[in-house]
């Protein structure tokens, strides 16, 4: 890791526990949140030329602070009352202002989670929002991160910040009935970050690593301030042992590579022993849920020394309570895969007709393809062939719109 990359982690860890200082002392979402990002950029500015100060954060909390002076000085008198309270932040220099070595970064992470994962926003505006005020990513590298301009980037995590605003959320941990509901959203946005990095949903690249690196390291995060929660602990397994995989997913030219064809060697056994420990931990521990399951799902894959050697009948069973306890397409459509590979393919396309009237999967490529994949196990070359076509029109990933052109064209021969 070279110089700008261990400055960027730094500012990353450091972003959220920045925003949570300046959100204890003045509240405004929006406000502190806008002057933490300018400290952010300061700090990248100078800090290469500079040096990293002695205590980072207090540096930040310091620039921060001065942009939230700045800012309310310019107010008129509907913000003096507010430019008074500002007044009375830590002046110039870069020793730490009173309070700021208080050891609650950790709980201000989690509670800046919770702000960024209100229930009064989109899915998608909470994933904008977790990467930029958690993340510490800007508004052009959130918006990079989705492939769309940042005119576009930009109003979405405007609109966010002022629908909080407008509801009066504060900066407070929920209460416990409705920290449970919250958390669910919490690692729901950390699951939808990993996958759209894991697998790019549009663009020339399979995978995009800021973004799984980022799903892990706040998940991590997350797991630090709630270390006996069953599926905080299985979130972060199943990211382990998917990402475990990542470099042997694609070739020299960036094509996909199909698990079942993967040079298992190449995966990382650090990430599969850690995530593995972590699942068996969270399943003999505590309540089973489903990011446990799935966990549970991933380490019978990696520890197959062959794709020969997978137990497919243990994974058909995970599978089949996942169904139950929360079903949703994707894991029927994962559960087919498992009953084909255990009952055959007959089998697995009598379950995936359950979907064909879902219309939250039936536009979905990944319907056709595993349809495809399994007509083609069955000998249907024909439809196989049609449904890999359809299932390559339907993606807009350029490296899976490659490999299932690839499919569909060895079936002709």
């Amino acid at each position: 890791m070279n110089a700008s990359e261990r400055l960027g982690d730094l500012l990353r860890e450091l972003a959220p526990r920045v925003l949570g200082v300046l959100l204890h002392r003045y509240g405004g979402f929006e406000e502190c949140e806008d002057a933490v990002q300018e400290a952010l950029l300061a700090a990248a500015t100078r800090w290469p030329a500079e040096g990293v100060p002695e205590s980072p954060r207090s540096w930040l909390v310091t620039v921060a602070s001065r942009r939230l002076i700045d800012q309310v000085r310019s107010e008129q008198a509907r913000r003096r009352e507010a430019a008074a309270a500002v007044r009375e932040a830590p002046d110039a220099g870069l020793a730490p202002a009173p309070g700021d070595e208080s050891p609650r970064d950790h709980d201000d992470t989690l509670t800046l989670l919770f702000l960024c994962c209100h229930p009064v926003l989109t899915p998608a505006s909470q994933v904008a929002l977790t990467l930029r005020a958690v993340g510490g990513l800007t508004t052009a590298e959130v918006a990079r991160a989705f492939l769309m301009p940042e005119a576009t980037m930009a109003p979405r995590i405007s609109r966010a910040k002022q629908r909080i605003k407008a509801v009066g959320a504060s900066f407070e941990t929920p209460g416990a009935q409705e920290r449970a509901g919250r958390l669910d959203a919490v690692l729901h946005v950390l699951y939808l970050i990993f996958n759209e990095g894991y697998t790019a949903g549009s663009g020339p690249d399979l995978h995009r690593g800021e973004l799984t690196a980022e799903a892990i390291r706040l998940t991590r995060t997350v797991h630090r301030s709630l270390p006996d929660d069953g599926e905080v602990a299985g979130l972060l397994s199943l990211m382990l042992l998917t990402d475990a995989r990542r470099v042997a997913r694609t070739g020299p030219d960036g094509a996909l590579v199909p698990l079942a064809e993967q040079d298992r060697s190449r995966w990382d056994a650090a990430m599969i022993k850690e995530g593995t420990a972590l699942v068996t931990g969270a399943m003999s521990a505590s309540a089973l849920g489903p990011y446990q399951l799935q966990a549970a799902i991933a380490a019978l894959h990696v520890q197959a020394p062959r794709a020969g050697d997978t137990d497919w009948e243990q994974i058909r069973i995970l599978y089949a309570i996942l169904t139950r306890i929360a079903p949703n397409p994707m894991a029927t459509l994962n559960h087919a895969v498992a009953v084909a590979m255990t009952r055959g393919p007959r089998a697995g396309l009598e379950l995936l007709e359950s979907l064909d009237g879902d219309h939250r999967i039936t536009r979905h490529h990944r319907l056709h393809a595993v349809r495809a994949h399994l007509q083609e196990l069955a000998g249907e070359h024909a439809a196989a062939r049609e449904n890999y076509r359809l299932a390559a029109r339907r993606t807009t990933s350029l490296p899976e719109q490659r490999y299932l052109r690839d499919r569909a064209g060895r079936l002709d021969r």
